[in-house]
């Protein structure tokens, strides 16, 4: 059965893709933490990040160190923060986010109903930024892939 992510990847549910390749997507939370929270989700359905192959983990997080450089430049923030939870979804994926403090880690403090138009905005600073920064042939236009 595939999962959520899955079904975001295959274009069978919509999603704000910023990046891809052929092991892996990122693309917006529904849920975000902060403007431009991004997740990097492989294209395989792997559920934890234990299961996963080394090579594999270690091109996600060169995926996310990328989004998380942009993301400091495009929201101006100091750090961006990461984490490797996954609980919500039975795919392995990293969370990627412009970072203020150590409040901002908690996942209690989603936001549960953003603004739909300002997910959009953020979806295209962060592919803009992707795009300055080096990464045009990653960044896929709005849509699905």
């Amino acid at each position: 059965m595939s999962t959520l992510f899955t079904k975001i990847i295959e274009g069978e549910i919509p999603g704000r893709f910023v990046y891809q390749d052929d092991d892996c997507v990122a693309f917006l939370t529904i849920a975000p933490l902060a403007d431009g929270h991004a997740l990097v989700v492989p294209r395989a359905e792997i559920d934890t990040w234990t299961d996963a192959d080394p090579a594999l983990m270690a091109h996600l997080t060169e995926v996310a160190q990328r989004i998380g450089k942009v993301q400091t430049e495009v929201f101006e923030t100091e750090r961006a923060g990461l984490i490797i939870a996954g609980f919500e979804v039975p795919h392995l994926h990293i969370h990627v986010w412009p970072a203020r403090g150590l409040e901002e880690f908690s996942f209690d403090k989603v936001d549960n109903n953003p603004d739909q138009a300002r997910l959009d905005e953020n979806a295209e600073r962060l592919r803009e930024g992707l795009r300055a920064a080096g990464f045009a042939d990653n960044v896929p236009g709005p849509g699905p892939l």
